[in-house]
């Protein structure tokens, strides 16, 4: 986008070059931009040096412009005010745009935060979409390079994102109605850890919320069924002796009372930070700003209507 003509000149010259080709007087052309009749004077020398024409003459006891600048003046009734918007705030109202939403996650936060976040963008937003894709190990990645507006995840922070915490999530544990512990109302640790466990593959095969918390302490628990999905881990646990640990604002949009037991787990895997991050190169953009915000009321939303069991 370089250009040899632009770097040649002084774009301090584009407001007296505008008012001198409009106003046809120096004095009044002065007076419009701000300068000293001197001062525009200096500018039109100049202007005349740069675009080698007079640009205004004396006739008749008054300046006329030349064809150039006649010329000049109509092509600038049009550059001027795209340069101006240019240089304006970046405006944005979402009602008159047309957005593609690019969001990613793990079926846990598309069951529980799609609705919400799609009827606020449907509402003030008509024209734009939301997109949803699926968890994948490149996804920080991914909002480096523009591929993704916004990366949903539990756990720790990445390095290199920008991250705001929507809601600290807990767990529980769901069992078949016929599951020895199913009278529990919690399980302790030693208990939690002699148990068939079905897992959801969040990274690796493996929750990394549930195992690196027990990893740091030293007991692993026995994935006898990995699965990619949370609805195909509760699936398979009605009529086995599996648990399947979950996030807790999953169960009444999932779990099936009468077939299923929910039950408090171990203290080490009572909780959850669930975050959104984006890449901080747009960090001051206004429409990615909104998008954050639409974001995190849906998730206030969520948290406030929850029915945590």
């Amino acid at each position: 986008m370089l250009s040899q003509n632009l770097d040649r000149v002084d774009l301090n010259l584009l407001p007296p070059l505008v008012a001198l080709l409009e106003e046809k007087q120096i004095s009044r052309a002065a007076a419009r931009v701000g300068l000293s009749q001197p001062a525009m004077s200096r500018a039109l020398q100049r202007l005349r040096r740069t675009l080698d024409d007079e640009l205004l003459v004396r006739s008749e006891g008054e300046f006329r412009l030349t064809p150039r600048a006649r010329r000049l003046r109509a092509q600038l009734a049009s550059v001027v005010p795209q340069l101006d918007a240019v240089f304006s705030a970046d405006a944005f109202d979402p009602g008159d745009a047309a957005l593609d939403l690019r969001l990613a996650g793990s079926d846990y936060i598309v069951s529980v935060l799609t609705p919400l976040v799609y009827r606020r963008v449907r509402a003030a937003s008509p024209r734009s979409t939301v997109q949803f894709r699926p968890w994948h190990r490149r996804v920080f990645e991914e909002l480096g390079n523009g591929d993704l507006d916004l990366v949903f995840f539990g756990g720790p922070e990445p390095p290199g994102v920008a991250v705001a915490r929507l809601f600290t999530e807990r767990f529980v544990c769901v069992v078949d109605r016929a599951h020895p512990l199913a009278d529990h109302s919690a399980l302790d640790l030693d208990a939690y850890l002699r148990c068939h466990h079905v897992v959801v593959d969040i990274v690796d095969g493996a929750q990394p919320a549930v195992d690196l918390a027990l990893g740091a302490l030293g007991p692993a628990r026995r994935a006898d069924l990995v699965v990619p999905f949370h609805a195909a881990g509760l699936q398979a646990v009605v009529g086995t002796d599996l648990v399947m640990t979950m996030p807790a604002l999953l169960v009444d949009a999932c779990v099936d009372r009468t077939a299923m037991r929910v039950l408090d787990p171990p203290n080490e895997v009572k909780t959850l930070n669930y975050s959104m991050a984006w890449h901080p190169l747009v960090q001051d953009d206004v429409r990615h700003g909104w998008l954050r915000d639409t974001v995190t009321d849906a998730a206030a939303e969520l948290v406030s209507g929850a029915r945590i069991p």
